[in-house]
């Protein structure tokens, strides 16, 4: 098979799995909304079943569901039937994915999750299939070919079930109003959590900031400086509120200009107007506003624009959050 063939089949597959999505996206209507409807009530878990290929899928929605606010989790049919069943319980809703509808494993459940009163959501690609026919909601592959030459390797039918498993767990995100902040603290561990991890999490505050009036005399700004160890300190007015910045580069550049610290006062020497941050900012953003404007240090005030702390871009690094 020559460079040319190999492509024009890799996209081929392609071609039929996105017509293969096109069908699927023709076939979203009301059942889906019933199901949105009955998961979203769901006061306990959902749990996805299939064997084979659509077992795997389930696995991944499970996931998909889990770590966007919707507690979810994977019962092989097999072992459900040799003991796992206790494993449902009657606030649950149970998924059960079929290509046919007609999986001896899957099938042989329906009895015990009727006895139970759970809900039961099918996924399959027949209408008129045993597990279509027995669920309280049947959702519709609606896949007329398989991507596979042979007709047999489970593939659009497959793509199709993950998408609508992804469709499903998106529709549930919004309906909860589940948010970012949310997400991370689903996600510690891993690039993700990093990613999503906020100023707060990591700045200096208390007995940490360094902070100083803007009548203090300038020996006294460099000690507070040079005892913190950010290379910067935040000027407050009398209120408390800030409206400057000294770091090393403004000490350098005040010498050089012929400056005095002896008779100088912190106002005199300041940068105003220096670049801030939010607590509740991610620390990923502090990170590029840090690139952004050359500095390596930000002042984390609160909505009175009064300092409550300051973070370092060594801090942000540490915690790998701008390893990409």
């Amino acid at each position: 098979m020559g460079r040319d063939e190999i492509i024009a089949g890799a996209k081929r597959v392609i071609e039929e799995e996105i017509e293969g999505l096109n069908r699927l996206k023709d076939s979203v209507g009301d059942e889906f909304v019933k199901a949105i409807e009955i998961l979203s009530s769901c006061k306990g878990k959902v749990i996805l079943t299939g064997i084979g290929k659509s077992g795997h899928i389930a696995r991944k929605i499970a996931s998909t569901l889990s770590s966007t606010g919707t507690p979810s989790h994977f019962l092989h049919p097999s072992e459900a039937l040799h003991g796992d069943l206790g494993f449902i319980s009657a606030s649950d809703v149970v998924i059960a994915i079929s290509n046919s509808g007609e999986s001896a494993e899957v099938i042989e459940l329906i009895p015990y999750i009727k006895m139970l009163g759970v809900p039961l959501i099918a996924i399959t690609n027949r209408k008129n299939s045993s597990l279509a026919k027995h669920s309280d909601v049947h959702l519709f592959l609606n896949i007329h070919k398989e991507a596979c030459p042979l007709e047999l390797a489970p593939t659009t039918s497959s793509t199709a079930t993950l998408v609508l498993g992804d469709a499903i767990a998106m529709t549930l995100l919004s309906i909860k109003g589940f948010t970012k902040e949310d997400f991370a603290l689903r996600h510690p561990g891993g690039m993700l959590g990093r990613k999503l991890r906020l100023v707060r999490d990591l700045y200096h505050t208390g007995e940490e900031l360094p902070v100083v009036s803007e009548e203090e005399p300038m020996k006294n700004v460099i000690l507070e400086i040079s005892s913190k160890g950010f290379g910067a300190t935040a000027v407050v007015d009398k209120r408390g509120k800030l409206t400057g910045v000294i770091t090393d580069g403004d000490l350098r550049r005040f010498v050089k200009g012929g400056g005095n610290f002896d008779n100088s006062l912190a106002k005199e020497v300041m940068t105003r107007s220096p670049k801030t941050i939010k607590s509740d900012a991610f620390a990923l953003e502090a990170l590029r506003k840090m690139e952004e404007f050359k500095i390596t240090v930000l002042i984390v005030v609160d909505d009175d624009n009064k300092p409550e702390g300051i973070i370092h871009m060594h801090d942000i690094l540490r915690a790998e959050i701008g390893i990409r």
